[in-house]
C-alpha cells in the first residue's frame, strides 16, 4: 500500500468527500466497516483519517503513526478520539456537527410530537383492531416550556424548529456563550427544573455529563416531565428512566441513544430493560439514527471536505 498522501476512510461517507479529496491529490483507503483490530495496520502511512463511531483513535494509535496530520469526524462526538494526544502530536482534529444538526433536531421534534399526541400507542392498537379515542387523547405542544440542556449546534437547531409552536424555550449551557436567538432565554438548571414540561439533552459525553440525568436530578423537577435524549446514551441512567415512568415523575420518554449500545453489546439486564421499556406506549426508542439522514451524510461530508481544504491552505 502506498503511504504518500493517503487517507483512511473508516466511516460511510458521501462521494462528494472522496472525490474532493482525490482532487486534492489524496489516495483513498476505503474501509468503512473497519474493525479496531485492523486499525494499526490500516493507519500505516496515512496523512488523514475520516472516522465515525466504529474506530477508536487512542493515544497509542496516534503516537504510533507520525504521518497523521489530520482527523475528520463524521458527526459530533469527539469521545472516539484522544484529542489531547492528537494535539500533542500536532494532529488537527475537526468534527462536522453542522452537517447533521438539522437531522437530529427534526428527529427530536418528531419523537416529541408523536409522544404528546400518543401516536405510537394508538397506531399499535389500531393494528390490533382496537379503536379507542378518549384513552388516546393527546396534548398540544403549544404553551409548554421546553428545557434544553446543551445549546450548541443541535440544541440551537432544535430550538429553531420549536419556535413556531408558541412555546417557551429555556436553554442551559455554561460552555457555549455564542449570541442567542430572541426566541430562547438562557436559564439556570433550577429555573428549568421549576418550569419545564419537556427536557431535551444536547450535550457531548464528558466526565461532567456522564449520567447527568440521575435520580437526584429527576427529583428536582416540579412537574412530571417528558424526557428526550438524542445526544449520548450515558448521559441518562436507564434505571432512573424506568423508575421515573413507574412513579409518574416521567410522563413520556424518547431516546435515540442508550448506555452500552448497540443492543448486542449490552448486558442481559440492560437488554431486558430496553425491551421492557420499548413495549410501553409512552416510550419511543430508536437505534441512534437521529443524525443519520440521507441529507446529513452529504452535509457532513461537505463540511469535512471544507475543513480539510481550509487546514491545508492555512499550512
Amino acid at each position: 500500500m502506498r503511504s504518500e498522501k493517503t487517507v483512511l476512510i473508516a466511516a460511510p461517507v458521501h462521494p462528494v468527500l472522496t472525490e474532493g479529496l482525490e482532487a486534492m491529490g489524496y489516495l483513498m483507503r476505503m474501509v468503512p466497516e473497519i474493525s479496531q483490530a485492523d486499525a494499526d495496520r490500516l493507519l500505516e502511512g496515512c496523512e488523514g483519517v475520516i472516522t465515525s463511531t466504529r474506530l477508536q483513535l487512542t493515544r497509542e494509535l496516534l503516537v504510533s503513526h507520525p504521518a497523521l496530520q489530520w482527523i475528520g469526524r463524521m458527526g459530533s462526538g469527539m469521545e472516539v478520539i484522544d484529542v489531547d494526544a492528537a494535539t500533542e502530536q500536532g494532529i488537527a482534529v475537526f468534527a462536522s456537527p453542522e452537517g447533521n444538526r438539522n437531522a437530529v433536531a427534526e428527529h427530536a421534534l418528531g419523537m416529541l410530537l408523536s409522544l404528546l399526541k400518543k401516536i405510537p400507542g394508538a397506531v399499535r392498537e389500531v393494528k390490533q383492531g382496537i379503536w379507542l379515542r378518549e384513552e388516546n387523547r393527546g396534548e398540544e405542544l403549544e404553551g409548554k416550556t421546553i428545557g434544553l440542556i446543551g445549546f450548541g449546534h443541535t440544541g440551537r437547531a432544535f430550538a429553531k424548529l420549536l419556535q413556531g409552536f408558541d412555546v417557551t424555550i429555556l436553554a442551559y449551557d455554561p460552555y457555549n456563550t455564542a449570541p442567542d436567538p430572541g426566541y430562547v432565554r438562557r436559564a439556570s438548571l433550577a429555573e428549568i427544573q421549576e418550569s419545564a414540561d419537556v427536557l431535551s439533552f444536547h450535550v457531548p459525553i464528558r466526565p461532567e455529563t456522564r449520567y447527568y440525568f440521575d435520580a437526584a436530578f429527576l427529583a428536582a423537577f416540579r412537574k412530571p416531565l417528558v424526557l428526550l435524549n438524542t445526544s449520548r446514551g450515558e448521559v441518562v441512567r436507564s434505571e432512573v428512566v424506568e423508575e421515573g415512568l413507574l412513579s409518574g415523575r416521567l410522563k413520556a420518554v424518547a431516546l435515540d441513544v442508550w448506555e452500552g449500545e448497540p443492543l448486542p453489546k449490552m448486558s442481559d439486564a440492560e437488554q431486558q430493560r430496553l425491551l421492557r421499556l420499548a413495549q410501553r406506549p409512552d416510550v419511543l426508542i430508536t437505534p441512534h439514527i437521529a443524525g443519520y439522514s440521507v441529507e446529513a451524510l452529504y452535509k457532513m461530508s461537505v463540511t469535512l471536505l471544507h475543513k480539510v481544504k481550509t487546514l491545508l491552505i492555512a499550512r
